[in-house]
């Protein structure tokens, strides 16, 4: 059953949002990854939405830059939960993208992780925890890998 639904604007996006998968990849969540636009393709996109439901999934995760409508669309589209990932794709670093996905009318939202590969990471661990809310096997991974993170840290203090 695919869990997680990973939608990006454009090809030139996937380096940026493969940090994303690999997480989820990790903790053995099962998802879906694909490009589509809220601006040259709206209807593959609200058809993507009905059909990951349908198969059963619980959030949407979004990257797209410059006006980064993506996220916002999948959110008129769905009660699920959306996460959106600007990314920097212009002149202006991001922060088009940044303020386009976080700008969200009441009713609509979207929860809105940092920017590019940092913000792929979030977006995924932000996926997993929702996910974790009734997956008791998916909470012991989670707490696992944050353990392991806190440990680094400690032998990190010690090598220097």
């Amino acid at each position: 059953m695919v869990k997680v639904a990973i939608f990006m604007g454009s090809k030139s996006d996937l380096d940026k949002v493969k940090p994303c998968a690999e997480v989820l990849d990790d903790l053995g969540v099962e998802y879906f990854m694909t490009i589509t636009s809220a601006h040259r393709t709206p209807d593959r996109t609200k058809k993507l939405i009905r059909e990951m439901e349908e198969k059963g999934c619980r959030v949407f995760i979004c990257a797209a830059g410059m006006a980064a409508h993506l996220a916002g669309a999948v959110a008129a589209s769905t009660i699920k939960p959306v996460i959106g990932i600007p990314l920097s794709a212009s002149s202006l670093g991001g922060m088009d993208a940044l303020l386009a996905t976080v700008q969200m009318p009441p009713g609509f939202p979207v929860s809105t992780v940092a920017l590019d590969k940092a913000g792929a990471k979030n977006a995924a661990w932000t996926a997993a925890q929702i996910l974790a809310l009734q997956d008791d096997v998916l909470a012991g991974k989670i707490e696992s890998a944050r353990q392991k993170m806190r440990d680094d840290v400690e032998k990190a203090s010690k090598d220097i």
